[in-house]
């Protein structure tokens, strides 16, 4: 999918990770999917599904008429995946491991949606355009991704902007935009979707939430940090020290990044 290397850690952790994600991000992605629609008996595709939480809920929503398709190159966390549906009872799934610009699926989909995965793509418009081809005329395509640039604390946390500089650096150097979110509506426009409509969350908190994510996201980003040269071992434990501390405050505020959340169809709604 035009990726060099995934910066983030993944795997078994990297699921405990999505899954404080999906958290934070549970009721804005709910009203996503409510904005776009997604009706009973619908055909779905998760690009980039990970760990299968939306995807989860997209099958939930469709009904046991519908169907749901999670597909992923990291077959770790697809396995994962595949064993919380089982728990979950959900029989209208399923996790594939495909690259979606090679794969050619039997029948279009409904709606086709991805969220946090074009930012750590070196060619992000490629993939929109796959995306394109497997949504049926009429059908849309939901996406989610990030400013990074949007962060904010109070009071200041020299920290969070280490944080912040090692993060895009590293995305940056393995060819990823981490500052991808306001320029999804130009690429789904170049791609060919119509009638594109757009929102914007911005996480923040007292306690929990975003602060807890920011800190194991530090962490879970440090082979990379090192790897790259960004900072001594040392300096880098200092930082998600003091990251942690500042997060455990229940007297700061913290604000992560922006997420876009745009949506689009493929051409005019038919019968």
């Amino acid at each position: 999918m035009g990726t060099n290397k995934y910066v983030i850690r993944g795997g078994e952790e990297g699921r405990e990770r999505l899954r404080l994600l999906s958290e934070v991000m549970g009721p804005s992605t709910r009203a996503l999917l409510e904005d776009v629609r997604v009706a009973d008996g619908a055909a779905c595709l998760d690009v980039g599904c990970g760990g299968g939480d939306v995807t989860f809920e997209l099958a939930q929503r469709v009904g046991p008429a519908g169907r749901v398709i999670g597909i992923d190159v990291d077959e770790i966390e697809l396995e994962i995946a595949r064993r919380e549906s089982k728990q979950k009872g959900l029989v209208n799934i399923s996790f594939e491991a495909r690259d979606v610009c090679q794969w050619e699926p039997a029948e279009r989909f409904d709606v086709v949606y991805s969220r946090f995965l074009l930012t750590h793509l070196t060619n992000p418009g490629h993939v929109i355009e796959a995306m394109h081809r497997h949504a049926r005329p009429g059908g849309v395509i939901a996406l989610e991704d990030i400013d990074f640039r949007g962060h904010f604390a109070e009071p200041t946390c020299p920290a969070l902007w280490k944080y912040v500089e090692f993060y895009t650096r590293t995305v940056q150097a393995r060819g990823g935009d981490p500052c991808i979110g306001p320029k999804l509506p130009g690429l789904l426009r170049k791609a060919g979707f119509q009638d594109i409509r757009m929102k914007l969350f911005h996480p923040a908190a007292l306690e929990g939430g975003i602060k807890l994510l920011t800190c194991i996201t530090l962490e879970y980003i440090a082979e990379a940090v090192l790897a790259d040269g960004l900072t001594s071992e040392g300096e880098l434990v200092e930082t998600i020290e003091e990251l942690r501390r500042f997060s455990d405050n229940p007297h700061t505020i913290l604000g992560g990044p922006r997420v876009f959340q745009v949506w689009a169809r493929n051409g005019p709604l038919t019968e």
